[in-house]
C-alpha cells in the first residue's frame, strides 16, 4: 500500500469533498478516499503500481485544480 496526499485548489463544501471521492474512487487500484475542503487536501490510499497523474488528471477533470 501507497499513501498519497494532493494538494486541490476549488473544493468549498461538503458536497465537493464528496464529487473527488467519488471521482476518485473509480480508477482501478484505489483502496480509500478522503477528501478535506478545509485543508485543501486529497489523501489517497492506493497499490504500489499505481500512476499519481492518473489521480491529479481525474481531480481536474471533474473541475478542480491541483497544486504541486
Amino acid at each position: 500500500m501507497k499513501e498519497i496526499i494532493i494538494k486541490v485548489e476549488g473544493m468549498v463544501c461538503n458536497g465537493c469533498e464528496n464529487r473527488v471521492q467519488n471521482a476518485v474512487k473509480q480508477i482501478e487500484g484505489v483502496e480509500n478516499v478522503v477528501a478535506d475542503y478545509k485543508a485543501g487536501t486529497v489523501k489517497i490510499t492506493t497499490i504500489e503500481s499505481l500512476d499519481e497523474n492518473l489521480i491529479k488528471e481525474k481531480i481536474e477533470d471533474i473541475g478542480f485544480e491541483v497544486k504541486d
